[in-house]
């Protein structure tokens, strides 16, 4: 019997795939090749299963990385991203990126993950690059500014630091979030922001490009919500944007869903009837990796599964989105025989000294001085001097949501009492925040933790503390006033705060702070019978009740009918007591602020922008007994202050800094550091009605410094500093496709100082509502005192552009334009003309177009809406509206008789009118007039048409009026 030798398979390590001499997309098509169908569709899920017979590892997406290394312990941590972007320095953002891309590489070597199989993800989840237009929005942390410029190259140099500079090795992942118009929490998943194409270009998208057009973001995060009708995650955009903007730089983007985000597509959203129909929509709108079900990625290799069976998806679409994922394993060293420029990062770069004072720096940089009448800053450090510091920030730091944990915290009250002790001064703290006791009407006993076991399960007890009738640490809790009624309980014995335990819903004090996605540590007191309070818990929404048998408490009762009746004592009051420190010394810094946790965080935009009443109460008392009160805001986001800032002469502001915040406000504080800081978005009053929060129209309803046109409190761009600065000689001239600006800027004062030199540009009498201003470039400056810097600037003729709707592109219009320099937008020191020559714009032609109804010039009453669940954009009337009107500027008509066409769609029955009127939306000369049909569905299009008998001729505003339900998608004037 004869038998023929098999041929050895040759070792993994020989395979081509693993050759780094190999070009890349070479690489990466010989190990697709190798992969069989149910591997390829595996990978489509967050957490992609290993391969081993090819030596392919598990590999999941997604690391937060926003400032620092989040959610796998001890890592440095920097100041917030909107604290990051006050900041306004390229260069340190660099190398705060180039810090977390570096530590994320240590964890990714030396430690296992939390969750699945494999390494920790080098993906970084991070920069988030969504605009802060509205300052309630809930995860205003999280962006770097309301400007679409200082975003961009913000977003652009950290996703540069985290990706390193090798040529052909990432040492991160950057994915940028979240793609698209995502700036309000409270319902997320089902509410549609409105784009009209001015805002979509000229401010949204903005952001997007440059990180993504010079290949620095390797990727991009849809996000939850809808634009213009249409789910994120489906949009046409991912393909056609962001996708033809990386084409020129030879990568693909990888796309990456938001958590549970595809499954959102169907429920809560109805978009599609069911989930193999929206997995395989997503696929196809550029979708390539699904964060659904956690680490389980068996529903979602079920749903593709069908989606092929049913011809929904090609073996095509899950191999393109494949390759993309393998191309960012290829780039990331994975199957590279050696460990690369990136993979002997030591473990003992977490948390490493150089880290440490790179943390210190950002945080430094990051505080902005909002108001310094009478130069009470910087404080004497005057030997025995003596400063108390106040509020509920005065010793505490505040992780958020995306922080790493903080390896060490140097609070204010200890960052500048080790600054002043050191030269002879002494700093008394105190939070002002009242202790009290609540005692139960039922068994007249107090809430109180158990004295052998402070974090025990929380009961009623009888004994009401020592002999002289004071009572126990055990019975008292120190309260905290977030705003909206909302309270944290903080006990007096173990100082931890009251938390909801899921099992048994017991109480217990013992979380060091407010904390996780559900956070359980808040808590209302509401009024109850005979002036009494209930305590209900937020999270739950149930009220405490208490144990007859046991004493125990629990969160158990659905009404307030089954609730305990607590009566509150105040054991010490918290105003009294910081009064006291302040009266004993020279000066008061009054720290107030929020919990990143609380009243304004992912899934929670805030209601207002007031200071919560017992902060703005403890300012009050505490700036009425020392003139020169300092106010320190630690915040995620601006508070309208003008009433509680006009009571003190210094006010400064800090994000949530890190670990560092408190020896950085020292620095401030005491003049070693220059204010640096500048508000990276406007800062409105209180009596300013801001624009309605889903209101994404930032031309028409007003929003930012672009278009905002009441005085802010503090504008875009304000910060002072200790010095003082002159602008002298501002020259701007046109050299072909260049503006090339130069400003001379000196430092007038006796200090030296941070200046951020802010050039803004103005067109003149523009034939489209042009912004207020609109930032072009900055440059940060130290000048020491007497010193002066000619500062240059080259800007692309493209700066001076607008989205010109009757194109569909940007375009510079000739005429006259304003370059601007200034230390804000609010604070404009020079200005200098400039004029763009060439043809005057001729009037808007229509005849034989379609043209798009959302490309109008101006509209009242309508919305954004879905031409097709795919693609295409269309208007309807606004809910509520009695009609909606579309204004398409100076357009030009040919006398004689024409024919009016219109794209419709109606899901309903009854009368509904499409209106076509030259020059005035009621009052005009009515051109036409369609009755609209149903058509059957939203996505039935119908093509109406009716005679003009006799048009005007000329140029003339175009009105169409939409009365009744309809859908608008295009219309047409041709010769009849």
């Amino acid at each position: 019997m004869t038998t023929t030798a098999v041929p050895d398979r040759p070792p993994i390590e020989q395979l081509a795939f693993r050759d780094p001499a190999r070009p890349l997309q070479t690489r990466v098509g010989d190990l697709l090749a190798r992969l069989t169908p149910g591997e390829r569709i595996a990978m489509l899920h967050q957490y992609s299963p290993a391969v081993p017979r090819l030596g392919v590892a598990a590999f999941r997406t997604g690391t937060e990385a926003l400032h620092g290394v989040g959610w796998l312990g001890v890592a440095t941590v920097f100041p917030q991203a909107v604290g990051l972007g006050a900041t306004w320095d390229d260069e340190l953002l660099h190398e705060v990126a180039t810090a977390i891309g570096t530590e994320l590489r240590a964890f990714h070597h030396h430690r296992a993950p939390l969750a699945g199989e494999g390494r920790i993800s080098l993906q970084a989840w991070a920069p988030v690059v969504n605009l802060l237009r509205d300052p309630r929005w809930g995860r205003n942390e999280e962006g770097y500014a309301e400007d679409p410029l200082l975003t961009a190259r913000l977003a652009d140099v950290f996703c540069r630091g985290l990706a390193g500079d090798d040529p052909d090795h990432l040492r991160t992942a950057p994915i940028l979030k979240h793609f698209l118009a995502y700036n309000n929490e409270d319902e997320r998943c089902v509410t549609s922001s409105g784009l009209r194409p001015r805002v979509l270009h000229e401010y949204d998208l903005a952001a997007f490009r440059t990180a993504v057009a010079a290949g620095s973001a390797t990727g991009v995060m849809p996000a939850y919500n809808l634009v213009n009708g249409r789910p994120c995650h489906v949009s046409p955009l991912i393909e056609d944007e962001l996708r033809r903007w990386a084409a020129p730089t030879g990568h693909e983007l990888y796309v990456c869903s938001d958590a549970e985000a595809p499954s959102n597509l169907v429920d809560p959203e109805h978009y599609f009837e069911d989930h193999a129909e929206s997995h395989a929509a997503a696929l196809r709108a550029g979708v390539d990796s699904f964060t659904d079900h956690a680490d389980d990625p068996r529903t979602t290799v079920a749903r593709i599964t069908e989606a092929l069976a049913r011809g929904l998806l090609t073996e095509a679409d899950v191999d393109r989105a494949v390759r993309r994922q393998l191309a960012v394993r290829f780039r990331l060293g994975e199957f590279d025989p050696g460990p690369g420029p990136y993979g002997a990062t030591p473990w003992s770069v977490v948390d490493s000294p150089a880290h440490r004072d790179l943390a210190l720096r950002a945080a430094t940089e990051s505080v902005v001085l909002l108001r310094n009448e009478g130069a009470v800053l910087p404080l004497d450090p005057a030997e025995g001097r003596r400063v108390a510091v106040v509020g509920p920030l005065a010793d505490t730091l505040f992780e958020d949501w995306y922080s790493g944990t903080m390896p060490y915290r140097i609070t204010v009250a200890a960052g500048l009492g080790a600054a002043l002790g050191a030269r002879g001064g002494e700093v008394s703290c105190t939070e002002g925040v009242d202790r009290i006791t609540l005692r139960a009407a039922s068994t007249g006993g107090l809430l109180a933790v158990p004295a052998g076991d402070p974090a025990g399960p929380m009961a009623v007890t009888a004994a009401e503390g020592a002999a002289d009738g004071k009572a126990a640490d055990e019975a008292c809790f120190d309260l905290f006033d977030w705003g909206d009624g909302v309270l944290t309980l903080r006990s007096a014995a173990s100082g931890r705060y009251v938390t909801l335990k899921d099992a048994g819903l017991g109480l217990a004090a013992d979380q060091t702070q407010p904390n996780g996605w559900d956070v359980h540590e808040t808590f209302r007191l509401e009024p109850g019978p005979d002036g009494t309070e209930l305590l209900r818990n937020v999270y739950s929404g149930g009220y405490a009740a208490v144990d007859p048998a046991t004493g125990l408490v629990t969160v158990s009762a659905g009404t307030p009918a089954g609730a305990e009746r607590w009566t509150r004592t105040v054991v010490r009051d918290g105003a009294a007591e910081a009064l006291a420190a302040v009266r004993a010394a020279d000066t008061a810094v009054v720290v107030l602020g929020n919990d990143p946790h609380i009243n304004g965080r992912e899934t929670q935009d805030r209601t207002d922008l007031h200071l919560p009443p017992a902060q703005e109460a403890l300012l009050r008392a505490v700036a009425a007994a020392c003139p020169d009160t300092v106010l320190v805001l630690m915040s995620s986001y601006p508070y309208a202050v003008d009433r509680a800032a006009e009571q003190v002469p210094a006010v400064l502001w800090t994000s949530h800094g890190g670990q560092e915040t408190g020896r950085a406000l020292a620095a401030v504080l005491l003049g070693d550091s220059d204010p640096a800081g500048r508000l990276p978005q406007t800062w409105y009053r209180a009596d300013d009605p801001l624009p309605e929060r889903l209101d994404y129209d930032i031309v028409k309803a007003g929003w930012t410094y672009q278009y905002h046109r009441a005085a802010p409190l503090h504008p875009f761009g304000h910060g002072l500093s200790y010095t003082s600065f002159g602008y002298a000689g501002l020259a701007a001239a046109l050299e072909g496709e260049a503006v090339h600006c130069s400003v001379e800027v000196r430092n007038t004062g006796g200090r030296p100082g941070t200046e951020t030199v802010q050039l803004y540009t103005r067109a003149l009498r523009a034939r489209y509502e042009a912004p207020l201003l609109r930032l072009a470039d900055y440059r940060k400056l130290r000048l020491a005192p007497g010193e002066s810097r000619r500062v240059d600037f080259t800007l692309p003729l493209s700066a001076l552009a607008h989205w010109d709707v009757a194109e569909g592109r940007f375009t510079v219009d000739p005429g006259a334009y304003e370059i601007l320099v200034g230390r804000s937008a609010g604070a404009v020191e020079l200005s200098a003309p400039l004029t763009v020559d060439g043809p005057a714009p001729g009037p808007r032609q229509v005849l034989g177009r379609d043209v798009r109804a959302a490309d109008f010039d101006d509209h009242t009453g309508i919305v954004l809406v879905d031409a097709h669940r795919e693609h295409g954009d269309a208007v309807a009337p606004a809910a509520g509206a009695a009609a909606g009107r579309l204004l398409f500027r100076a357009v030009e008509l040919p006398g004689g008789p024409l024919a009016f066409e219109a794209e419709l769609a109606r899901e309903g029955a009854g009368e509904a009118v499409l209106e076509l009127r030259a020059g005035d939306a009621d009052g005009g000369t009515l051109l036409a007039s369609l009755a609209v049909p149903s058509t059957g569905g939203r996505y039935a299009w119908s093509t109406v048409r009716a005679e003009v008998p006799e048009s005007p001729g000329g140029v003339h505003d175009l009105h169409l009026v939409l009365r009744g339900e309809q859908r608008l998608a295009s219309f047409r004037v041709d010769r009849a």
